[in-house]
């Protein structure tokens, strides 16, 4: 490995998940990435450019060594092993564990300052937070809000993380697990019995399946499923996983805009023109 002498901040960076890459990216910071995760999709200019050098558990460690990063950056315990491995290696590296939109804008001031742009970083969250109070005011105009089932996994079934059950607060509906929303872990959040679905009745059912197409008539079929508000009224919807599923700028912005989109449409359905 060549010897460089240090900047004043990281100037090769590895990003393991796309929330940082899109970050960098929305910066005007992207010439300091030199590897992404593989599953990146946002920016698509991303993929064109940069190396892709990890999965989400999984990652090209000697792949990432010999691009001489002098941060790296992951996300969460999933990626503890690798983190870990790189440290061994002599590498410097951030993993963040944002959970909720609070950790989410959180995460996002802590790399601005990393990287030196604070103040650019503080006008990117002024506006995802105004972004936000824009759409939580047109929520609140509705006449009704729907009881939501939000699914990240059909088998176990998981229910939706924080951030995204606070997301669909702020669009308008209303979790019908939220004791399941605060644990952090996917284990923690298995419904243990599929028919507890039924008995909270969602008038709403959204499926982001973790990169896996959601089966909307798979999940209607589900034994008992069949006289649920959501499925009796066809209101079985996808969300990509790329803008709810990412804890970082495509969940405040992409993600939550789709959210009260499908939320709005059904508050409104049968009301007076």
């Amino acid at each position: 490995m060549s010897v460089r002498e240090p900047a004043a901040y990281p100037s090769r960076i590895v990003c393991l998940t796309e929330e940082t890459t899109e970050a960098l990216y929305l910066l005007g910071e992207e010439r300091r990435i030199v590897g992404i995760s593989g599953f990146t999709v946002r920016p698509p200019r991303a993929r064109k450019e940069k190396p892709r050098v990890s999965a989400f558990t999984s990652a090209k460690l000697d792949r990432i060594v010999a691009l001489e990063p002098d941060l790296v950056l992951g996300f969460s315990d999933l990626q503890a092993d690798i983190g870990a491995e790189l440290i061994r290696r002599g590498i410097e590296v951030h993993v963040f564990n944002q959970r909720s939109i609070a950790d989410i804008l959180r995460m996002l001031r802590t790399l601005g300052g990393m990287v030196g742009c604070e103040s650019r970083m503080s006008t990117l969250v002024a506006e995802l937070e105004a972004g936000l109070d824009a759409i939580r005011a047109m929520a609140a105009r509705l006449p009704r809000r729907p009881r939501v089932y939000f699914e990240e996994w059909d088998e176990p079934q998981i229910s939706a993380i924080r951030w995204v059950s606070e997301l669909l607060g702020v669009a308008g509906g209303d979790d019908v697990f939220p004791e399941l929303a605060t644990q952090s872990l996917g284990r923690d959040r298995i419904v243990a019995d599929p028919l507890e679905v039924v008995r909270r009745a969602p008038d709403l059912i959204f499926g982001s399946w973790c990169g896996k197409k959601f089966n909307p008539r798979a999940v209607a079929a589900r034994p008992g499923w069949q006289d649920l508000p959501a499925v009796r009224d066809g209101e079985l919807h996808e969300v990509k996983s790329s803008i709810i599923l990412q804890p970082g700028p495509a969940a405040l912005t992409d993600g939550v805009r789709e959210l009260h989109r499908v939320i709005s449409r059904w508050a409104l359905r049968g009301e007076p023109r």
